[in-house]
């Protein structure tokens, strides 16, 4: 590999494209395919400064390390779509290690090399906000990094060992979040969501923050957290633990329309 890599990234949401412009800011040209994408897309990849391309294999050609970067349920399609790519994939979505496991199946089956990857923290904006971790990375991916918003860290562990961490961590934070909505939609239907909220003032004044910040999240992201949640769901159930807790989530984040949408 050159001492500049060509970088290519597929398809970039808010977290995808705040990536991106991280390496972009490092001096990387980061190619991104627009075909089929919306003007809200195609707006935030030209404000983080990505180069636009209108055919896949075009883009691919030209690039050493493609990041997939995608709501989870979308994982599997994107290793699917980079049959042929010899170079490295990054895949950084929030899935299950089994889930991850499939993909870098499907992805090393082409010829390319796999990297696991799992993004904590909000889009990086900001240094110390964020980490990327990466699992069976030889330095390729995080030097990519070096000096940016985003802190790339490489696991001891191979691959799915990011998957696994991204799994753990979102199983506190997103399903805490659900159990939030849940239990202030159960009390109002009972008639006493005051109530509640008053017992919360005296006894745990920190939940209707958290509450509150669990509902707005739900409205912007409950769509896609539902499908992450069921990842968590198969992580915990792989190894013998309830999967109760993910899928009861999901359930949350992905039925309740006023909230989720």
């Amino acid at each position: 590999m050159g001492s500049t890599p060509a970088l290519a990234i597929l398809h970039p949401g808010a977290m995808g494209a705040a990536v991106a412009a991280c390496l972009v800011k490092r001096g990387h040209q980061v190619g991104w395919l627009r075909t089929g994408r919306s003007d809200a897309t195609v707006r935030r990849a030209a404000e983080a400064g990505l180069t636009p391309f209108d055919d896949l294999a075009e883009l691919l050609a030209q690039a050493d390390i493609v990041f997939s970067i995608c709501p989870p349920h979308g994982a599997l399609d994107v290793a699917r779509e980079l049959a042929g790519f010899r170079g490295i994939v990054v895949d950084a979505n929030a899935i299950s290690p089994e889930t991850a496991n499939v993909v870098g199946d499907v992805v090393t089956s082409g010829g390319a090399r796999y990297v696991d990857g799992g993004v904590i923290g909000p889009p990086p904006l900001t240094p110390g906000t964020t980490r990327l971790y990466l699992a069976g990375d030889d330095g390729d991916v995080a030097n990519l990094f070096a000096g940016s918003a985003l802190d790339a860290v490489t696991l001891a562990g191979a691959p799915p060992a990011a998957s696994a961490l991204k799994m753990t961590y979102a199983a506190w934070t997103k399903t805490t979040a659900a159990l939030l909505v849940s239990i202030r939609e159960t009390a109002a239907a009972y008639g006493v969501d005051d109530d509640l909220a008053s017992e919360w003032a005296i006894s745990q004044p920190h939940l209707a923050q958290a509450w509150l910040r669990a509902r707005e999240q739900t409205r912007e992201k409950g769509w896609r957290w539902a499908h992450e949640l069921a990842e968590v769901g198969r992580t915990f159930a792989a190894v013998g633990q309830p999967e109760g807790f993910g899928v009861a989530a999901s359930e949350v984040f992905g039925s309740n329309d006023d909230l989720a949408r």
